[in-house]
């Protein structure tokens, strides 16, 4: 049986995949931030007057790292009571379910139609 010899691709095809690549990671990391579709709280729903790491609900232990990282109570008390809005619309889950099922198909597609070719290249094309 000969050996396989996979087919060649060019330094421009590599280079060309390569960006592709760094984009697509790049969109999908940063694009939900910039479209403020992701990240933390942006409200506190109880904000509380005149606050202390007591009303604020922290112990001394606590008040002490939050110190020593440059914070005081007033500096504090949107980061210690800001909560995350986790909340979501029935579109947008339709819509990333559909996203997620077309994506099996094609990979499906995709995969079948390596699948062959592969064969067809190693055993002959038997059609």
């Amino acid at each position: 049986m000969a050996h396989y010899e996979p087919p060649k691709q060019s330094k421009a095809s590599q280079l060309f995949d390569v960006i592709v690549l760094v984009i697509l990671t790049v969109g999908a990391l940063f694009v939900p931030i910039w479209l403020k579709m992701a990240g933390a709280a942006k409200s506190v729903t109880q904000p509380v007057e005149n606050p202390t790491w007591e009303t604020l609900g922290q112990t001394p232990a606590q008040a002490a790292q939050y110190e020593a990282l440059g914070y005081d109570p007033a500096s504090a008390h949107d980061l210690i009571l800001a909560r995350f809005d986790y909340s979501f619309s029935a579109g947008a889950l339709i819509a990333m379910i559909v996203v997620i099922v077309l994506y099996y198909v094609l990979m499906l597609k995709f995969s079948e139609v390596e699948y062959r070719e592969v064969i067809a290249e190693k055993f002959g094309d038997r059609r």
